[in-house]
């Protein structure tokens, strides 16, 4: 895969041919350069297929928790929620699933700014992670796209992913076409492009020239999906904070209508 962070010098003189400006391909360089130490230690973990074993392991033992609590106890949870879930969970396995367990289960016992902000980045990180996951997966190995187009294409649609499954919710609360095009937007856009910046650019540190075939392929695209989940948590926080997004309602009070499965809301279109 023709990933460009600093793998390979052929790898920079590929970026640094493209139409970005030069200062961007040297932030690049300069970006990679702080990171190669946390990289050699990390990227031969990855690199083992036994590494890729265990974490596939985990992750669907993780799932198969998730959909026996939901079976036998949360059963409530709206149906985009058990979605949600399950691709927070597919993605990051246990850590997803201690999420969704202290966040995201109907016997939260209180609610809080912390919990509602998990919540919030899981809803993101689900659609996100699924464009990403998509994104890479047919930029490289089907069209087998050049670095810049890589990243074009992941970005994209993992963009896309995401804002749709705010847009949708808010649709079927009976919000407007236009109105919930713009709640998504104005919302949405600062997490999303934190999380994808995050995300994209550890896979594209750590895989860079990575063949499909290989563990590095899949588990660092597992590892900075995790990543972007993290770097989104405290700007969800924060857009909770100062009123731009409602965020997620408390598991609790859910009871499985359209109107308990809302994602993220811009509150100044609320009122």
């Amino acid at each position: 895969m023709h990933l460009f962070i600093g793998m390979s010098e052929q790898a920079l003189l590929a970026l640094a041919s493209s139409p970005l400006p030069s200062w961007a391909v040297q932030w690049a360089h300069q970006i990679e350069q702080a990171f190669a130490p946390a990289r050699d230690i990390i990227k031969p973990v990855l690199a083992s297929w036994w590494t890729l074993g265990i974490w596939a392991g985990l992750n669907i033992t993780s799932l198969g928790v998730l959909w026996w609590d939901i079976r036998k106890r949360n059963q409530n949870l709206p149906s985009m929620m058990k979605f949600v879930w399950s691709l927070v969970i597919a993605y990051s396995g246990p850590l997803g699933l201690g999420v969704y367990w202290f966040t995201g289960r109907t016997q939260l016992e209180s609610d809080s700014l912390w919990k509602t902000g998990f919540r919030s980045t899981s809803h993101c990180y689900s659609g996100c992670g699924m464009g990403e996951v998509i994104g890479i997966t047919a930029a490289t190995i089907i069209l087998s796209f050049s670095t810049l187009w890589v990243t074009v294409v992941t970005f994209s649609l993992a963009y896309i992913a995401g804002w749709s499954l705010t847009v949708g919710p808010l649709m079927q609360e009976g919000v407007g076409f236009g109105e919930a095009m713009w709640d998504a937007f104005y919302s949405e856009t600062p997490s999303i492009t934190i999380m994808e910046i995050a995300a994209i650019g550890t896979d594209l540190l750590l895989a860079g020239g990575a063949k499909w075939t290989t563990p590095l392929f899949w588990t660092a695209l597992l590892f900075s999906l995790t990543i972007g989940f993290i770097a989104a948590y405290p700007v969800n926080v924060a857009l909770i904070m100062v009123g731009v997004k409602e965020g997620m309602g408390n598991p609790a009070e859910m009871d499985g209508s359209p109107s308990g499965s809302s994602g993220d809301r811009d509150t100044s279109s609320a009122d």
